[in-house]
Parts: C-alpha cells; structure tokens; sequence
C-alpha cells in the first residue's frame, strides 16, 4: 500500500448531510485561542476546546469566542485527545494545535480527502507545505532529525511514503478514531495515531499546510525529557 499525496485543489464541496468539529486542546494559549476559536467557528458550529490545567484563563475565552469547553483533569495533549470521544459525536473532527501555528483556512483541504471517500485520515505536512518553525537552532535541528528518522521507520514498516508523522494539524473518522484505542498522554499521539491507522489498513493521506512560528508564549514541550517515550511508541508502533 502506498500513500502518496493527494492533489485536493478545488475538490472540496461543503457536505452538510457529514457534519465535522474542530478540537482544539489548550494549555494557557490565552494569546491566541480567542482568535483560533473565531475562525474556526466561520468553517462549523461544532468548535471544541479541550482544555488541561490552564491557568492563564484560556478556557474563559474560549467560551466568550463561541466554544464548547472540556475541562481535562490531568496535562497531556494525548489526554485532551484521547477525552474527545465521549463528547464530540460528528462523523469527522480535525485537530489543531491552538499556538497560531496552523492555518485555519486550510481544514478544507484536510477534509476533502475525507469527504471525497480517498482517506480514512489526513494529516497536514509542514515538510510539503513549509515551516517557519523548524530551522533555526540545535533544538529545531534535533526535532527535524528525529522526526524525519522516525518518519522513515514508518515508511520503511508499512511500506508508505508520508513526508512527516508528527503534526498534530489532522483530520480523522470518528469511527477510526474510536477504533484505534489510543493509550499516549503526550505529543507521541501524533505518531501513536498514523501508525495504529496504518497497521489496521486504515487509509492514511496527507496535504500540504504552512506551519508558523507560535504567534505568543511558549510551547511546553522539553524534547530532553520525552525523548525516550518517542523512542518507546516508535519500537511498539513497528514491532508490536
């Protein structure tokens, strides 16, 4: 099997019979997630924030701007993730990280895949489409390299050719989702997610998205303290 890009120029038409909803998961993107929120409400009504220990007051404007807010007891992008399925019930939900990186404008070439019966699941390629964010520095240098290392291996497993496997900017089925029994806490459900979809013959695509510097803030992340669990999700993801 071989997922090569789709050329999605001018295929999407709005389906109003497969509703889909944006989820956002939050951690003190007070900066940013009233802007976010804005504009994705122009794409659907179905707008979510799953929010996990803000302390900045990012779920109090999420919910002025229009979005449905969870609350996620404990940190973890992969939390917020995982929590998603007990409360958005549309057929299709696309992720995007709420630090201004991703353009919002850009969720209709993630679905149209989707909503032109080719993929299962889109992810959005900074490596096709462009990054303002990873070059620069030893820890964008680090970041590129394992990702791309990591990409690799997926390739090489599933016999695939995917550009990246770590962009948390994606579109999914909600049935697939469900049906891919997530466990990671972390940002290690990026790759956690494109290796269970294609180890169960789920149909994996991606297009090409720019990816900008964060717009405010600072991202959480400490590469020098979850290295390993990468490393860990990558072996069980290809061997196990």
């Amino acid at each position: 099997m071989r997922n090569d890009l789709l050329n999605t120029s001018n295929v999407f038409l709005p389906d109003p019979d497969e509703p889909f909803s944006i989820v956002i998961p939050t951690r003190n993107e007070a900066g940013t997630i009233a802007d976010i929120v804005t504009r994705s409400l122009r794409l659907t009504p179905h707008v979510w924030v799953m929010d996990g220990a803000s302390s900045d007051g990012t779920p109090q404007l999420a919910a002025q701007a229009g979005a449905r807010v969870v609350t996620v007891p404990e940190r973890g992008k992969g939390r917020a993730i995982r929590a998603v399925v007990d409360h958005v019930t549309t057929p299709i939900i696309v992720f995007i990280d709420a630090d201004g990186s991703h353009v919002v404008e850009d969720i209709p070439r993630l679905l149209a895949p989707l909503r032109a019966g080719a993929a299962d699941h889109v992810q959005a390629s900074r490596l096709i489409g462009g990054s303002s964010e990873l070059h620069g520095g030893f820890d964008e240098f680090l970041r590129l390299s394992g990702s791309a290392l990591i990409t690799a291996l997926i390739n090489w497993r599933f016999k695939v050719r995917l550009s990246e496997s770590q962009n948390g900017f994606r579109a999914i089925r909600l049935d697939l989702l469900r049906s891919l029994n997530l466990k990671e806490n972390i940002t290690t459900i990026e790759q956690e997610m494109v290796m269970k979809t294609l180890k169960i013959g789920g149909r994996l695509a991606e297009v090409p998205s720019h990816e900008h510097q964060r717009l405010c803030g600072h991202s959480s992340i400490r590469l020098g303290r979850v290295w390993w669990r990468y490393v860990y999700v990558l072996v069980i993801g290809l061997f196990f």
